[in-house]
């Protein structure tokens, strides 16, 4: 039986300390049985985008005769450019949503036959009762010092305020509610970003699976750890829909055990152990030194001497690096990263930001499904 700790957070690697980002819990400590893992064939995951171009070949500055080109940007701005992104999409989401709320409504006022404003008034503004004087004290405490006045002087225009902002908020669910019975389809796409090609001996679930959670995650990070929990039941919840692919991203300044675990990972999918030699480590992470993997790889049927050796050579030290690189240019800079389907999730998370992304992801292979059905008709 595991222990899941729902919460956010995740290791970061530009501080020289395992950090959190406040844990936001989402009810209680649940359990759940982690199921087996094998391996299993390749996954089809995009491969990064060449720069293609004139424009993008010409240098963007030359330092003692030598050229820098943009893509040397890259490793340095990459995880401000995935914020800029994702802040550029929540805002033309937000301002989608309000468009199609004023959309629906106007579309029921000319049904009815009146006004977007006597819609309103007849549908939701009479319905809203004055608020009480406990509400509006209660707002006034909120606003104390901004009323800069008594509550007995303030009352009369506060009361307004809370009307008004009640007005709002019944207006907004009633817009809701006809958007609710519109064909509303949404195409804006939220911003993807490519992480390369994933590792078929890494992957786990369906290779033909429709949605693909890449993981980046380091093997001593503690909130890797719980995101395992997580990321199980996910696969379980969504079986044959979704699939892993693990990715190695060890943060050695902060923990000295994780790069000689990700070469373990990789002398054990050698021996076609990986899984059970990723699931081993992350179960107890107190056993990470080199006397440790060999014991663990030992216990679950490899090759000691082979192990030992491949786990000496620093054999996989190169493909770990272009891990860690992939990561690196698709904005990673702390433990665990997943990209669902190119779409980025940021540490620990609750199960239910990942099911969000994943309906939409399904949700829109379904109307893209649907519309090329309407197509060929």
């Amino acid at each position: 039986m595991k222990l899941r700790y729902p919460g956010t957070a995740f290791c970061v690697g530009v501080a020289l300390a395992c950090s959190a980002w406040g844990f936001a819990q989402d009810g209680a400590l649940r359990h759940s049985v982690a199921g087996d893992r094998s391996s299993s064939s390749p996954a089809a995951c995009p491969v990064p985008a060449s720069a293609a171009g004139s424009k993008a070949d010409q240098p963007i500055a030359i330092v003692d005769g030598k050229p820098v080109y943009r893509h040397d940007l890259t490793g340095n701005t990459a995880a401000q450019m995935v914020q800029i992104r994702q802040q550029e999409y929540k805002i033309q989401s937000d301002a989608l949503d309000g468009l199609i709320r004023q959309k629906v409504v106007e579309d029921e006022a000319k049904k009815q036959g009146i006004s977007v404003d006597q819609l309103y008034e007849k549908e939701v503004d009479s319905k809203v009762p004055d608020p009480s004087e406990a509400e509006v004290r209660g707002y006034y405490f909120a606003v104390e010092r901004q009323a800069n006045q008594p509550f007995e002087k303030a009352e009369p225009q506060l009361a307004k305020v809370v009307k008004t902002l009640e007005i709002q908020q019944a207006r907004k669910k009633y817009a809701d509610s006809l958007r609710s019975r519109a064909d509303v389809a949404i195409l804006l796409q939220p911003p993807t970003i490519e992480t390369g090609k994933n590792d078929p001996l890494r992957v786990e679930g369906n290779p033909h699976a429709p949605i693909t959670i890449v993981e980046f995650a380091d093997y001593q990070c503690p909130f890797c750890s719980r995101a395992e929990f997580t990321v199980t039941d996910v696969l379980k919840k969504y079986n044959g829909k979704v699939n892993l692919a693990f990715r190695d991203f060890p943060l050695s300044t902060i923990h000295p055990h994780a790069e000689d675990a990700a070469e373990a990972s990789r002398c054990a999918e050698a021996q076609g152990k990986f899984w059970p030699m990723h699931d081993a480590m992350y179960a107890d992470q107190s056993k990470l030194t080199e006397a440790d993997l060999l014991e663990t790889a030992a216990r679950l049927g490899m090759d000691r001497g082979s192990f030992a050796a491949c786990l000496k050579s620093d054999r996989y030290k190169a493909a770990i690096q272009e891990d860690v690189e992939a990561g690196q240019g698709a904005g990673v800079t702390g433990t665990p990263a997943f990209f669902i389907n190119g779409r980025f999730l940021n540490g620990s998370v609750p199960e239910s930001q990942f099911e969000e992304i994943i309906n939409s992801e399904l949700a829109a292979l379904k109307n893209k499904s649907d519309r090329t059905d309407l197509a060929t008709r």
